[in-house]
């Protein structure tokens, strides 16, 4: 049984009713509360019920963390994210699913990773893929079926020695696994066009982000591509430059209105050249090592502000609440506030803040724990700001590091 409505084995029927009732408390917290939504987690987890309910609980969590639920109307990638990031949707598939191109031969993934950063890169793609949900909602109710995935064409001409980076290559692991965790069943499949000899090389770099369910549904396509994508998908609905009919309203065969084909990042986008930070201190993180730093902040809306680069490599970085005061605490034991992520802030200089909900002791902790060769430096500034209406010094941090 396919795992689909209208294809369920009654154990899969059954444990479908449990999985519903067991994550009672946070349908509402969803973008779908429907059977056909749920089962796609069920099937990702190959109807193991337990699994698949701390898959989507950690799912909420992600929603909540990126504000995935007004990350269309609320969030403007950088421009040069909007400018020089290849790809985009244009038409349908012969069966109503979307259909998305990402074109790589054009993409310059040092000129953007020096631009931009890995977590505006995230977030670019995650609006991508809330867009694109939102339309096979739109072609569910048009057709009158459900509508679930979206095939992707990858035009892999041009690939190079520059796209697989070890930056790039990372930055693009992360954007794979955000996928693979939170967009369950979101492919239906990928056609593989124009694959240069280096194509092995860059596949066996990220396939190991895959999970098998989704390197199952890769079809690498050889000289006859035009061919085959025109049986999945009609020809007025395929640019005429891969083969279809299909042109913008002034003729272009590219589509260019629907597709960026991008290009090479002029540099004076890049903002390690243009942003100077006056950073107080420094810290050398060893291999396979956490530090924490402590500050107190004395009232809730106080501001908690960091700027930090790394050199040479990125670096992991949370923010987390002490629970107990005046003993030792480890991280897993505090409240976590800002889950920790790789920040490639050896190209981009870091420079964010949060709005601290009640206060106590923050503690920010530089993670290098993932690295087993290499230490890494730290240039940081770290500011509690206390709010507007809230007339006080700001206090001076305990900035006390310890490695662990």
């Amino acid at each position: 049984m396919s795992g689909r409505i209208g294809d369920l084995s009654p154990k899969q029927a059954e444990i479908l009713a449990e999985f519903r009732e067991r994550i009672q408390d946070i349908l509402p917290s969803l973008p779908a509360q429907h059977d056909h939504h749920l089962l796609r987690w069920l099937r990702a987890r190959s109807f193991n019920v337990h699994k698949a309910e701390t898959m989507i609980r950690k799912h909420v969590v992600f929603r909540e963390h990126m504000k995935v639920d007004t990350i269309l109307s609320d969030w403007k990638p950088p421009e040069v994210i909007e400018k020089y990031v290849s790809g985009g949707m244009c038409g349908y598939d012969r069966e109503g699913s979307p259909v998305w191109y990402d074109v790589i031969g054009p993409l310059d993934p040092k000129g953007l990773l020096m631009s931009a950063t890995k977590q505006d890169f995230l977030k670019t793609k995650i609006q991508n893929t809330e867009m694109l949900r939102q339309e096979c909602q739109k072609q569910s109710e048009k057709l009158g079926k459900y509508i679930e995935s979206i095939t992707l064409i990858y035009d892999c001409e041009g690939l190079g020695l520059k796209h697989i980076w070890k930056p790039a290559i990372e930055t693009y692991g992360e954007i794979l696994t955000m996928f693979e965790d939170n967009y369950p069943e979101g492919l239906k499949r990928v056609f593989l066009i124009k694959a240069p000899k280096m194509f092995p090389v860059a596949y066996n770099l990220i396939k190991h982000f895959l999970c098998e369910e989704t390197r199952r549904k890769i079809i690498v396509l050889g000289s006859n591509w035009q061919e085959v994508l025109r049986e999945h998908i009609d020809p007025d609905q395929l640019p005429v430059v891969y083969g279809g009919t299909l042109t913008d309203p002034d003729g272009d065969p590219r589509c260019r209105t629907m597709i960026n084909f991008g290009g090479t990042v002029p540099k004076s986008y890049y903002v390690q050249d243009s942003v100077k930070v006056q950073y107080d201190k420094s810290v050398t993180i060893s291999r396979g090592s956490v530090i924490q730093l402590e500050y107190d902040v004395p009232a809730a809306s106080c501001l908690l502000r960091w700027q930090f680069a790394s050199d040479g490599a990125d670096i992991g970085f949370g923010v987390y609440k002490r629970t107990k005061e005046g003993s030792q605490q480890k991280i897993a034991e505090m409240q976590e506030v800002l889950p920790s992520e790789r920040y490639n802030a050896h190209l981009v200089p870091e420079d964010s803040c949060l709005t601290c909900p009640e206060p106590g002791v923050y503690v920010l902790c530089f993670d290098n724990s993932y690295s087993i060769l290499q230490s890494k430096k730290v240039r940081y500034k770290i500011e509690v700001i206390p709010p507007a209406d809230v007339q006080m010094q700001c206090p001076h941090s305990r900035g006390d590091g310890r490695l662990q």
